[in-house]
């Protein structure tokens, strides 16, 4: 049990002289009754001195008083008590000296993660208030809000997100400072941006955590293409809910009450995000966006790769913006295009941002209705099985090697795909009927 490992490692840490407390967010969550995800420990012994007492350690932080140690196949944080220098890049102090448990304390962020707790005696050791706060569900910087922001940047997300997790208010204060200071955002890397981002939205409470970061000005400063969608009016008939950027707000309120994946979420929030640059009025003065899923895939791309995301998200989340007005033609496909259509990877997060599209509009699930019934149609066998045929039983048939393999083997596939053709033999068959192999 990772606690008892924790206890373990704090133990010899007391039988060698030394204090030592879990800190922070795991104290906070065993306070809530929650079961924490990781344990770090706070210790007066030197950085020098924890890696002498555990066998196996690396330093990830050793200038900042920071080790971690390896035990029963788990990762500890073992940091000295310290209070932080001048912090000159909104992100990192410029050095640090080691110092007394409430020296430490009063550097952190917020007051709820701001407490020790002593695992031995069963007490809670709180400078900063942090048990009152926890208890009025008040999330509260430690201190002066504006000096812990522009120390470290990146905690106006993580107040965000810890109101957003916590289902906490933020103290006004701190509120004001994240506000005044939301600007000074970009001082922090892409990929920590991204990851508080992503903390946030994936999270079920993720509407409250969008709504902050459009009150506060965050979102205007992460992803600015999303002011365009405000007042951005669509056609009565099938928005009734509003402009583009409300449809959007709605959407993510639709989505299931449990973690969703980042392609999900991020399609949703970026389906429409090319409506504002693609909007026109026709001649019957009927509102149109042509094109905007292709523009808006790009656009996607683009904003994707700007915060760091991996290749693989940034690629499920353009293809389900590039398909998302496709939905609307399923119910005419052929059966081979509806089946390699249904087959793609990430067809059921795609499935959800429709089902939350239509929902949050016109209301009309006719077609999501539809593909849930083929769904269960096909569901007795692959929707892709393997091929009849291949390149080498065209080569044996005398076909040359080129692009018409690609068209013939297509053909096969679909007649396979509709139960036109069974077998090899039938494939076959046709294949020397229907083409010419010279």
């Amino acid at each position: 049990m990772l606690e008892l490992t924790a206890r373990r490692l704090v133990q010899r840490l007391r039988d060698a002289g030394h204090v030592a407390y879990y800190a922070g967010g795991c104290v906070r969550d065993r306070l809530l009754g929650q079961v924490p995800h990781d344990y770090d420990i706070a210790t007066d012994a030197r950085p020098e001195q924890v890696q002498e007492l555990f066998r196996r350690t690396y330093a990830v932080g050793a200038a900042f008083g920071v080790i971690v140690v390896v035990e029963d196949g788990h990762d500890f944080q073992i940091a000295t008590f310290r209070s932080d220098a001048a912090y000159i890049d909104g992100r990192h102090p410029s050095g640090v000296v080691f110092t007394t448990p409430r020296e430490d304390a009063e550097r952190r962020d917020f007051t709820v993660n701001g407490m020790f707790f002593d695992p031995l005696a069963g007490e809670v050791i709180d400078h900063v208030g942090g048990q009152r706060d926890l208890a009025a569900k008040v999330l509260r910087a430690i201190g002066d809000p504006d000096a812990r922001f522009r120390e470290d940047r990146l905690r106006m997300l993580r107040a965000v997100r810890f109101a957003t997790v916590l289902g906490f208010e933020i103290d006004p204060t701190t509120w004001a400072a994240v506000c005044a200071n939301a600007a000074h955002i970009h001082d922090v890397s892409a990929e920590r941006i991204r990851e508080e981002l992503v903390k946030t939205l994936v999270h079920p409470n993720r509407l409250r955590g969008f709504d902050l970061l459009d009150q506060c000005g965050l979102l205007h400063e992460i992803l600015p293409e999303m002011d365009a969608l405000k007042g951005c009016t669509q056609p009565e008939q099938f928005h009734p809910e509003g402009d583009v950027f409300v449809h959007t707000r709605i959407m993510l309120d639709l989505l299931p009450p449990r973690e969703v994946s980042v392609p999900l979420v991020f399609s949703v929030l970026l389906h429409d995000i090319d409506k504002p640059t693609t909007r026109t009025i026709d001649e019957t003065g009927r509102i149109r966006f042509n094109a905007h899923d292709r523009l808006g895939a790009r656009t996607t791309e683009r904003i994707m790769e700007r915060l760091r995301f991996s290749r693989s998200e940034i690629d499920a989340t353009v293809e389900a913006v590039a398909q998302h007005m496709v939905f609307k033609d399923v119910q005419q496909m052929r059966v081979a295009k509806l089946k390699r259509f249904m087959a793609r990877p990430h067809f059921d997060d795609e499935m959800e941002l429709h089902r939350v599209d239509c929902t949050s509009s016109h209301g009309l699930l006719d077609n999501y209705d539809f593909l849930r019934a083929k769904r269960d149609e096909f569901a007795n066998e692959p929707l892709i099985p393997e091929p009849l045929i291949t390149g080498d039983d065209l080569i044996a048939l005398g076909f040359a090697p080129g692009p018409r393999f690609k068209e013939i083997l297509e053909a096969v596939q679909s007649r396979q795909l509709e139960g036109m053709l069974t077998d090899r033999e039938s494939a076959l068959a046709w294949v020397k009927a229907e083409h010419a192999s010279a």
